[in-house]
């Protein structure tokens, strides 16, 4: 997404309780997941299948909910991939698939690499090897039919352009949303990451730590390069959207994922998730050490012993 300047907004409220939830949601952070024990690996939901897209909705601008027009999104040799080779341009027809299981707190890991020549008909320079995932999504049933994209937080990715010249990926865009860095709000679009650049078709694994309305991280090669924290409805950069979806100033607990195409080639060979809220009863059947969020309901007990 482009980056854009946007006038602050009024958060004496809402700062009042700003350093308590920031103090937790660092605590939270820095103590999950823990070094040991680590989660197994079939704690790990696999979004993608490597197969199809069973789970993942498109909604494309301009299109309805459902439609997969062109066949932008498509798996091949077990990468889903985003193309335009069936477009007559592009036209503003930003896309975001949608996976269908909102969630809060959890650790998502994503494995993308650019590929190929930008649309015809494409936004711009600035839209050259940009894509990325949205997180704390609004339901996609409530976007709009010509709604540009979703009110979320992306996490941005860039590829460099092979110039010599810097252009972090995993960077922090805010379509419809606003996030607080440093006790303020932060009054632009678009937030770089302390990440390197990475030129040419390689792969790229990105990580990000999502802690509901607390704070988020975004991770790699293991490396912190960006965190900020209370994701709240707010600001611009989304257009034709239903003002009723943008309760501004509303923190956000959580939402969906989704992956974008925004003009230029990409391919994702993993989207995994790690959920971090769940049973915390030690006594349960399916307790995990990891988790950061309790959600009682969820716990399973096994039957009592048989009397003798």
């Amino acid at each position: 997404m482009q980056t854009a300047m946007r006038r602050p907004s009024n958060v004496s409220a809402l700062l009042a309780t700003a350093c308590a939830l920031v103090a937790t949601s660092t605590s939270l952070a820095q103590s999950s997941p823990p070094a040991k024990p680590q989660p197994k690996p079939e704690d790990w939901i696999e979004l993608f299948n490597s197969r199809d897209l069973t789970g993942w909705t498109p909604k494309i601008s301009k299109h309805a909910l459902g439609e997969n027009f062109a066949d932008t999104y498509r798996v091949e040799n077990g990468v889903l991939q985003v193309r335009y080779d069936k477009y007559q341009s592009f036209d503003a027809q930003f896309g975001h698939l949608f996976y269908k299981t909102p969630y809060s707190y959890y650790r998502l890991a994503i494995e993308y690499r650019f590929v190929g020549e930008q649309a015809k008909g494409n936004p711009g320079a600035w839209a050259f090897r940009n894509s990325g995932v949205m997180v704390h999504s609004q339901d996609p049933r409530t976007i709009t039919r010509d709604q540009d994209f979703p009110i979320s937080i992306e996490a941005q990715f860039l590829g460099g352009k092979s110039d010599g010249k810097a252009r972090p990926t995993l960077n922090m865009c805010s379509p419809g949303t606003e996030v607080v860095i440093d006790g303020s709000l932060y009054p632009e679009h678009c937030l770089n990451s302390a990440s390197n650049t990475y030129d040419g078709d390689r792969w790229v694994r990105a990580e990000m730590l999502v802690l509901g309305a607390g704070q988020i991280t975004h991770i790699i090669d293991g490396q912190k390069v960006l965190e900020y924290a209370l994701p709240q409805f707010g600001g611009d950069a989304v257009h034709h959207h239903d003002p009723k979806a943008q309760p501004v100033g509303k923190l956000i607990e959580g939402g969906y994922i989704a992956l974008q195409s925004e003009s230029h080639p990409i391919d994702f060979r993993k989207v995994s998730l790690l959920n971090l809220a769940g049973c915390m009863d030690a006594k349960a059947s399916n307790y995990r050490s990891y988790y950061v969020k309790s959600e009682p309901a969820t716990c399973q007990y096994g039957r009592p012993a048989a009397s003798p």
